[in-house]
């Protein structure tokens, strides 16, 4: 038996194994909900959670030690100034685990890992058709006030044409 077997190694060397988990840890803070492997969130996720449990509060220490593990300073920062703070209340379990099913290739099991917290985007794709709906209505009244502006232009000419016709004659 293989009590407290400390982790899964992912069939893969321990330099793959890091370079994975940082790239991993960096995208979910980075998009906040990343799909992948059940096994590979697993891992990924006990490593996101302590540097959660570190943004909590933003010391130079702390960004230190984040900062051994993520790379990219952007990211870095999101993770003190936005994902911390957010987090503060709580006493843990900062992700969560959706299964989605199995993958089509090797029936790997699918899931979704995300930040407790995250919200869809559907809030933003009901404002953007509101948005369009309006600059629709908006588009055709400037092109009717458009059309009748033309259409004066065009009389205009017209009757402009028929005076310089008219003394001709």
């Amino acid at each position: 038996m293989n009590h407290r077997n400390g982790f899964n190694p992912l069939s893969r060397t321990t330099a793959h194994r890091r370079a994975m988990s940082r790239n991993m840890v960096t995208s979910l803070f980075r998009y906040e909900r990343i799909t992948t492997t059940k096994s590979k969130a697993l891992e990924v996720r006990k490593s996101a959670e302590k540097l959660i449990t570190r943004a909590k509060e933003d010391t130079v220490h702390n960004r230190r030690e984040a900062a051994k593990f993520i790379q990219d300073e952007k990211i870095l920062n999101k993770l003190f100034t936005e994902i911390g703070p957010r987090m503060k209340e709580r006493n843990g379990g900062y992700t969560r685990v959706l299964k989605l099913g199995y993958r089509q290739g090797d029936a790997a099991d699918v899931v979704i890992l995300e930040l407790v917290d995250y919200k869809l985007d559907a809030d933003k794709s009901e404002e953007k058709p509101a948005k369009k709906a309006e600059s629709k209505a908006k588009k055709p009244a400037a092109k009717d006030a458009g059309s009748d502006a033309k259409s004066k232009k065009a009389a205009t000419k017209k009757a402009s044409e028929k005076k310089e016709e008219a003394p001709a004659n």
